[in-house]
């Protein structure tokens, strides 16, 4: 199936590992030219190099979108993008009381804000243009409230409304912003989670599997399952898709039964 992506200049963060790493390669497979960025200097100049190895053209840049100016030094080196892929972050799990102030903060400095102000300053650059696709991708915790994720769900369902928002309106300047909410997905941080859990549940950290046998299908989607359906929405075959949320969890936000 031909997507329409040859040429096309991606801008991803958070591109040194998990579905970051996957985004890189499922778009370079498709032709696109890449501008990558993480925090991991070293994981993402093998990224790099293996999407080199695909034939586009990758730049790689080692930052953290947290510091003071880093957001307009992406913005300004990566230039002209057609497509945007804020992927960048992670926010810590527990409950009210296990997550406080400064941990709270720091996780909603990179993913939350950090989103918000990539996109603001990367929108006008597309509006110029008349053309571009924003994609967040934000996580199955802002659909399925979850009280020991409290700061996850809440900056989720935030990143919902902000995509809904923006996206609603979006069309007007000849721009797409879609929202993607991942389940559980087959990568390290997934896994230490589950680590997590087993040994608070079963104070054996080695029966994470018991866990993730209860997942759809008994297993957390695999990364390529995630990467393809961002590279399907950005692409012309997707043209009408925007201020929306697509969900790709295997069900489990929709499991709930009144």
């Amino acid at each position: 199936m031909e997507l329409g992506l040859k040429g096309r200049r991606v801008l991803v963060t958070g591109a040194s590992q998990g579905i970051g790493a996957g985004l890189a390669q499922a778009f370079a497979g498709e032709g696109c030219d890449l501008f990558l960025v993480a925090r991991s200097a070293e994981r993402l100049q093998q990224v790099a190099g293996e999407a080199r190895a695909l034939g586009v053209n990758v730049r790689a840049m080692a930052v953290d979108l947290t510091t003071d100016r880093a957001i307009d030094e992406v913005a300004r080196s990566a230039g002209d993008v057609d497509i945007l892929v804020n992927n960048a972050g992670s926010i810590p799990g527990g409950t009210l009381w296990d997550v406080d102030r400064a941990a709270w903060r720091k996780g909603w400095d990179l993913k939350v804000f950090g989103y918000i102000d990539l996109t603001r300053a990367i929108y006008p650059v597309m509006k110029q243009r008349g053309s571009g696709v924003i994609l967040n991708n934000i996580g199955n915790g802002g659909q399925n409230f979850d009280f020991n994720y409290i700061a996850g769900t809440t900056g989720n369902a935030a990143l919902m409304a902000f995509t809904c928002a923006l996206g609603g309106r979006s069309l007007e300047d000849g721009i797409r912003v879609v929202g993607i909410n991942p389940g559980p997905v087959d990568t390290d941080r997934i896994r230490k989670v589950m680590c997590g859990r087993a040994e608070k549940l079963f104070g054996e950290a080695e029966r994470y599997d018991e866990l993730i046998a209860r997942y759809p299908l008994g297993r957390p989607a695999s990364v390529a399952e995630v990467a393809n359906l961002f590279v399907y929405l950005a692409s012309d075959l997707s043209r009408y898709t925007t201020g929306t949320i697509v969900t790709v969890d295997g069900g489990i936000a929709s499991k709930r039964s009144v």
